[in-house]
């Protein structure tokens, strides 16, 4: 890390990618356009102190660790990220929801819409989750998929003919795009301070997000911030992404499994409705579900039986 004389902070391995592409999916892109501050200033922040070389490297990571373990957001607000994304539509949807960020959009209404849409492989077809309304589970075989890639081609040949056929015919841009289908992909300049992008990547990078934009945010994450603020995405990776969070009654549960044993535990499940209703009948339960993956994430075996009953 390096400073100008009027003191602004660069990172020379976030500097070495400035305006390089990182490609998403098969058309889409992530690059970073600018950035303030570091590791450095999220320690500054902390310490209401603007000294430089007072503290050592060590000691910047014990600070940085417990503030990402005691949820001290506001020091993480003193860092900027500024990118360029390509993505579908229907992906940019989502990320758009996140509305703690600075957004300006690539314009339909005053540009031609970008000639690119994402394309489905015969092979990603994915099932709907049976548990899960809004997720997926499991592929379509590769020959229905076949034909769903064909179908799927077909459908983005015939939307953007339209859509050109009515340009030429003089229509409005702003009218013209109205059927062009959310596989489109539009561009964006996105704007985001640290805690919130760290907040971003918690939802977006976990597994039961949408494939998709899960693939976004582990590119961001994984290739931008790790290289920007090292310190900060070590802790967020071990006490966000890979920590395990229990509940009052989780912990009751895993207390009561490893002190009285399995018998007793499933006594506890069953006092709590997770495994039967009130009626005594057998049911699926969502908070039980992510006990037992958590129970599987720690290497400990379930006590019941896994799954719904």
């Amino acid at each position: 890390m390096t400073t100008d004389s009027p003191g602004r902070i660069h990172v020379p391995a976030l500097d070495d990618i400035l305006g390089k592409p990182f490609p998403v999916l098969d058309s889409g892109f992530v690059r970073v356009i600018d950035y303030m501050g570091s590791d450095e200033s999220i320690v500054q922040a902390a310490r209401v102190s603007y000294g430089k070389g007072t503290k050592k490297g060590r000691q910047d990571r014990t600070l940085i660790r417990y503030l990402i373990r005691h949820h001290h957001t506001t020091p993480f607000e003193m860092c900027e990220l500024k990118l360029h994304v390509r993505v579908p539509m229907d992906c940019w949807r989502q990320w758009i929801r996140h509305r703690t960020a600075n957004v300006n959009e690539y314009s339909t209404r005053y540009s031609i819409a970008i000639d690119a849409a994402q394309t489905t492989p015969p092979r990603e077809w994915r099932f709907q989750a049976q548990t899960n309304r809004q997720g997926s589970s499991g592929f379509l075989d590769e020959e229905k998929g076949l034909r769903l890639s064909e179908r799927e081609r077909e459908v983005q040949e015939l939307a953007r003919n339209v859509y050109n056929e009515r340009l030429e015919a003089g229509v409005a841009r702003e009218q013209a795009r109205k059927d062009l289908p959310l596989c489109t992909y539009t561009e964006a300049y996105w704007k985001i301070d640290l805690s919130n992008l760290l907040h971003f990547l918690s939802l977006r990078m976990e597994e039961h997000a949408q494939m998709e934009i899960r693939l976004y945010a582990e590119t961001i994450g994984n290739e931008i911030v790790s290289r920007w603020c090292p310190l900060a995405w070590e802790a967020f990776r071990d006490y966000r992404v890979d920590a395990v969070t229990l509940s009052k009654d989780e912990q009751s549960l895993l207390r009561t499994l490893l002190r009285e044993g399995p018998a007793a535990a499933v006594r506890k499940a069953e006092s709590l409705e997770w495994l039967t209703s009130g009626d005594g009948k057998s049911v699926f339960h969502f908070e039980r579900s992510e006990f037992e993956e958590k129970l599987a994430i720690m290497g400990i075996e379930v006590p019941w039986q896994k799954g719904p009953p």
